[in-house]
């Protein structure tokens, strides 16, 4: 009879652990070299609550102090903004989740044959965005585990063997349709501009949206030190900050994500600059600047499908401004040319020389318009006065320097759209720039127009000016109720 054979021990073997962003940034093989000691722990809690991981107690109390008390998300967030001061390390750890994003990226069943995914690092211009672009290459370059992932670099970015393309681009919703998107970082939004839109932001957002529909797990970050009251980031903020939902706003000082960031220097700033550095430093959106107008009126004040309206100078007598520049700089040469109608103050011409140009013969080109609505005069400020005044001089026209300081022009031009009494032209970049100006109240308690950063005026400062003037010269009004 055979003998029965005992069958032999069997040894259990440990399930490999999974790896999730966390163990990536501990990891001295991967991420672990660029994250090293406690001051990123702040980080760490705020990344373990986006993508749903255990916390412990003393975690989960943090994480409430910089999300408004919330729960804690259940599954990874679709959206996550972080509002945090300057220098608190958005960049680095936005950074580092997009290139463990791009790294662990398994395309099966996820793409169609052919296609590649993109991570998307946007920003108001190239160069800012290159800044995400330059940390996520130097973790495919610096890593020797990931550095044979990098097989080819482009124009605006690398791409990587496994689908991935990682991609610099500005914040031009225009750009990014088309592309199947695993992930976008929205680098300093409270500062987008862009004079093809009166609100980018909120354009691209609506456009990545769809992009990000037929990958699972994709995702917006959304990272910037804030601002006013108002745009995406803002409006974020007072929808989801403090809501147990699937997008993640947090918002903190810098010191509470860096505590490396010196006090003293902050208290220096917030003592120079009450409003400026409580916004910059410790996360607080700023009171004491607001828009000049809602977008909704100057809108309403726009006659589309209309870019110039041809000189009636039998019927009209025309206003005309200008918002000269010397053609070197990043600012154009302006001009516009307005009439009152029946007490409305109806924008006709507006001409843009972008830089760079010979400013003599800019000066050519805005006498050239200004004869064809029979006028020999042109008011505006008192830019490179000598210069300007002499060479409209030779072409036969007075430049006359405006009583009105930029700030007085705006505030003077409100009540033309407040009260419906403003046409203005269907020019997008007039458009966006009348929607992008900012009134910041001084601490003397007046207000002070002008573009906020990034910002240009150009086209609005001489539109504005001509429209006040039609409306406010005695002479014409004379003219006019005669």
């Amino acid at each position: 009879m055979a003998s029965k054979r005992k069958p032999k021990p069997t040894t259990a073997v440990e399930p490999a652990p999974v790896m999730n962003i966390i163990t990536a940034l501990d990891d001295p093989d991967l991420f672990g070299r660029f994250f090293p000691g406690d001051s990123w722990s702040g980080w760490h809690t705020v990344l373990k609550a986006a993508f749903a991981l255990p916390m412990d107690d003393s975690e989960t109390a943090f994480f409430q102090s910089v999300a408004g008390n919330r729960l804690a998300p259940e599954q990874v967030v679709r959206e996550l903004w972080l509002i945090a001061g300057r220098r608190a390390g958005k960049d680095s750890i936005a950074s580092a989740v997009a290139a463990f994003a791009a790294a662990t990226f398994n395309q099966q069943n996820k793409l169609r044959p052919g296609e590649r995914a993109v991570v998307m690092c946007l920003a108001v211009d190239r160069d800012q965005a290159r800044v995400i672009l330059n940390y996520i290459r130097s973790y495919f370059t610096d890593i020797p585990l990931l550095a044979g992932m990098l097989t080819r670099e482009t124009a605006v970015g690398f791409e990587l063997n496994n689908g991935i393309d990682i991609a610099i681009l500005t914040n031009n919703f225009r750009s990014v349709r088309g592309r199947a998107v695993l992930l976008a970082v929205f680098d300093e939004l409270a500062y987008w501009r862009d004079e093809s839109s009166s609100a980018p932001d909120e354009e691209l957002y609506k456009a990545i949206v769809p992009a990000l529909a037929s990958i699972p797990g994709s995702m917006i970050i959304g990272i910037s030190s804030p601002y006013r009251k108002s745009g995406l980031l803002y409006k974020k903020y007072k929808k989801h900050f403090g809501q147990n939902d699937d997008v993640l706003v947090i918002q903190a000082p810098t010191r509470t994500l860096n505590p490396l960031i010196s006090q003293d220097l902050i208290d220096r700033e917030l003592a120079d600059d009450p409003a400026g550095a409580d916004a910059e430093w410790m996360a607080n959106f700023r009171n004491d600047i607001g828009g000049w107008l809602d977008i909704s009126l100057i809108d309403a004040a726009v006659d589309y499908g209309i870019t110039v309206r041809p000189p009636v100078s039998s019927f009209h007598k025309y206003t005309a401004a200008a918002d000269p520049s010397g053609g070197s700089g990043k600012d154009s040469f302006t001009a516009a040319i307005s009439h009152n109608e029946k007490g409305m103050a109806v924008l006709d011409c507006l001409i843009e020389i972008k830089p760079p140009f010979n400013p003599i013969e800019a000066v050519d080109q805005v006498a050239a318009m200004l004869r064809a609505y029979e006028l020999k005069e042109i008011t505006g400020d008192a830019y490179a006065a000598s210069w300007v005044v002499s060479a409209f001089a030779s072409c036969g026209i007075t430049y006359r320097h405006s009583e009105r300081n930029r700030s007085e022009i705006y505030r003077d031009a409100m009540p033309l759209f407040t009260s419906g009494r403003a046409r203005i032209l269907d020019i997008q970049k007039l458009i966006s720039q009348f929607g992008s100006l900012e009134r910041k109240t001084s601490s003397m308690g007046r207000d002070k127009i002008d573009h906020g950063p990034n910002g240009h005026d150009d086209l609005c400062n001489s539109a504005a000016l001509s429209m006040v003037l039609a409306t406010t010269d005695s002479k014409r009004s004379v003219l006019f109720f005669a």
